[in-house]
């Protein structure tokens, strides 16, 4: 099993803890309340600051930002937290924030790629396996699912939340939330299919998408309103595990869906 290396140029604070393997490149900072699993790697000029707790074999590449304070002016001072899990990379000058109060906490799971300029606000919950292209932006107290791809420069607003196998469009404005399996796109965004290709490649099998189809078609194409539409995929659809969660997601959403 590999040592940890710390570069002499960089700082890290005695109090954090740092896994067995983890390498620390030039000029990085690492603060007292970080605690790194095993085998993660620190390019260089990569700040890590606390509360933070970031799983195994992680990679932050240079200029990012990780575990600062939240910039919600709310803020009062209080300890607060952001937890990661495993595996993830974060690019150039990525920045993620910790939780407004102390009562909260921001999590990203785990095999995401966070690419340059991304941005997770406080109290965002990040899914498994996203993507956040370019400048994808979250705004606070967002929730993404599982597999989500974030499009190049896209801004989510506060509270949305973006389904499962969801993605956005480049350049999109998201101000309500994007049902599971579905693409949303434009400024202002509207849902314009299905994520097929992804779901394909997730090894979803036709006869699991063809439902999906479907309800994307009642909901987005039949001239129904939300209530009438989720009436008619109860009526009409077979009620797969995928359906039965595009129907959990919209009945569950404050901020109403993305038509």
């Amino acid at each position: 099993m590999s040592a940890t290396t710390v570069h002499p140029t960089a700082l890290v604070d005695p109090a954090a803890q740092l896994g067995t393997g983890t390498i620390v490149g030039p000029f990085c900072f690492v603060g007292a309340e970080v605690s790194l699993g095993e085998n993660c790697w620190l390019q260089n000029h990569v700040t890590l600051a606390g509360s933070l707790s970031a799983g195994r074999g992680n990679k932050f590449f240079a200029y990012c930002s990780i575990g600062q304070q939240t910039q919600d002016l709310k803020y009062a001072g209080e300890p607060t937290y952001l937890e990661i899990g495993d595996d993830n990379c974060f690019r150039e000058f990525v920045t993620i924030n910790r939780s407004t109060a102390a009562t909260g906490k921001t999590i990203v799971g785990s095999r995401g790629n966070f690419l340059a300029y991304a941005h997770v606000g406080h109290d965002c919950s990040v899914g498994d396996a996203v993507i956040f292209s370019n400048n994808g932006t979250l705004a606070g107290h967002v929730r993404v699912g599982d597999h989500a791809v974030i499009g190049g420069l896209t801004a989510v607003h506060q509270f949305c939340r973006i389904g499962r196998f969801a993605i956005t469009g480049g350049c999109s404005k998201i101000v309500q939330d994007v049902p599971p399996f579905m693409i949303a796109d434009g400024n202002p965004a509207e849902v314009r299919g299905i994520n097929q290709i992804g779901l394909e490649r997730a090894g979803y099998a036709p006869e699991k998408i063809k439902p999906i189809k479907e309800a994307f078609r009642l909901i987005y194409r039949a001239k129904l309103n939300t209530a009438q539409a989720l009436d008619a995929v109860r009526a009409e659809l077979s009620q797969s595990a995928e359906v039965q969660s595009i129907l959990a997601f919209i009945e569950e959403s404050e901020r109403g869906i993305i038509r």
